[in-house]
């Protein structure tokens, strides 16, 4: 069960980050970077973090070309993807939904406390864009989007892992995963925003 998550969370951010880099124009080669970083970045992050080395995902190689071939398909066929922009959204929340909770429970396994296991979590899911974002030139949006809880929501998502992994495993991640999915949806439908200088 966890390994498909880590493949349907690693694919639909490689989409995303393959998007950012037709919208940039970048060529194919800087889109399939931006494919890759954003799929595979946030976990790497989450591994150095926790000592695993070399990456997890580095090992992967099915899963590295299936973010290639990811990238390729949403070259080739960017206004297609580029029309579906709501769905866009909603996978994007799923992927931070699914990378918060399993770089919380990669802190759990690895003994961390609950700050550190909340920065896994957070870290693992807001990772990949944070790189994405730099390597195209913007601000991280998890620094000024205003009415879109990213990476708070990724954080309360890790924290409902951490609380639940105790007393059952994989019921933690669903409800770490939905809690950072309704967090992200309802926050963005009601206007939630953290607090911004006066």
């Amino acid at each position: 069960m966890v390994e498909v998550l880590v493949w349907l969370g690693t694919l639909i951010f490689a989409a995303t980050g393959a998007l950012k880099g037709v919208e940039k124009g970048f060529d194919l080669l800087g889109v399939l970077v931006l494919a890759t970083v954003t799929a595979v970045g946030g976990g790497s992050i989450r591994d150095v973090l926790v000592g695993t080395l070399p990456p997890t995902a580095l090992h992967n190689e099915p899963l590295l070309w299936s973010v290639v071939l990811t990238g390729l398909l949403v070259f080739r066929f960017h206004p297609r993807v580029q029309a579906m922009e709501r769905l866009i959204y909603y996978l994007d929340t799923l992927g931070l939904g699914l990378f918060a909770a399993l770089g919380a429970e990669r802190g759990l396994v690895s003994g961390l406390g609950p700050f550190g296991v909340a920065l896994a979590g957070t870290l693992s899911g807001v990772g990949g864009g944070v790189l994405r974002d730099v390597l195209s030139g913007e601000v991280p949006g998890i620094l000024y989007r205003a009415g879109d809880l990213y990476a708070s929501a990724a954080l309360v998502g890790a924290l409902v892992v951490y609380a639940l992994y105790g007393t059952h495993p994989e019921g933690a991640l669903f409800a770490g995963t939905l809690a950072t999915v309704l967090l992200r949806i309802f926050g963005r439908r009601l206007g939630l925003r953290l607090p911004t200088p006066r």
